[in-house]
């Protein structure tokens, strides 16, 4: 594919997904842009973009939960604009086919990374609301994230904070958090986190960030712990 003919997909791209063609096309390849290709990348309208998202779920699940406590419509926020999650939409909207990285970053298989599609996604929506306002951009993440709203009937718990919730009340000193292992290049790193329960019991995960890999530490930990409860009762 030709320049002329790559800058038209992507105008058709950005029209189909955000809903109107693009007043500054070169606004939008900066948020498709990461740093691994220079200085002019994504990272300043994902800082935007990811208060743009956190404004408009926060109002959302305000009006469609009107019934529930602010801890628990902070548990539904903290999941829905997670980076997994944010990767997760960037991949079903297409964004990796007008990801631009530097070739190392490419070769080291970026374009799938979740930290990298996640702040993508932020960027895109900064893009969005710097050209047309937070009106359009709170309709466009009704529309991508309209499945996940509701898929939890129960607002979810946080494995870090569910784990420290159990540690309290089994009278237990809190989880204890460390790095284990940091490995990868720099635009796409991987982080192996353990976690302990002094004196009881610990759990290894990795991750492409910190806050990834103690999630999946915790929830592992949790998981383990749990199942173990009863047969440490009967002991």
């Amino acid at each position: 594919m030709d320049w002329a003919a790559a800058l038209s997909d992507l105008r058709q791209w950005i029209t189909d997904n955000f809903g109107e063609s693009p007043q500054d096309l070169k606004l939008w390849e900066r948020a498709l842009t990461h740093a691994s290709r220079g200085d002019v990348h994504y990272e300043r309208l994902e800082f935007l973009g990811d208060r743009v998202l956190g404004l408009a779920m926060a109002e959302w699940l305000f009006e469609e939960f009107p019934d529930e406590p602010e801890g628990a419509l902070s548990k539904r926020l903290n999941a829905l604009v997670s980076g997994i999650v944010c990767a997760d939409i960037a991949r079903e909207i297409g964004v990796q086919a007008h990801l631009r990285l530097g070739k190392q970053a490419r070769d080291d298989g970026a374009s799938d990374s979740d930290n990298i599609l996640g702040d993508v996604m932020e960027a895109l929506l900064g893009t969005l609301f710097r050209e047309r306002g937070l009106d359009p951009a709170r309709a466009v993440v009704r529309r991508l994230w309209a499945s996940r709203l509701h898929a939890e009937a129960v607002a979810p718990q946080h494995p870090k904070s569910a784990l420290q919730e159990w540690a309290a009340a089994n009278n237990r000193k809190p989880p204890v958090y460390e790095v284990v292992d940091r490995s990868g290049p720099g635009h796409a790193p991987r982080f192996t986190i353990r976690v302990t329960i002094p004196k009881l019991a610990e759990a290894v995960a990795d991750g492409g960030s910190k806050q990834e890999a103690e999630t999946d530490a915790a929830r592992t930990l949790l998981k383990e712990l749990t199942a173990a409860a009863p047969k440490r009762k009967k002991g």
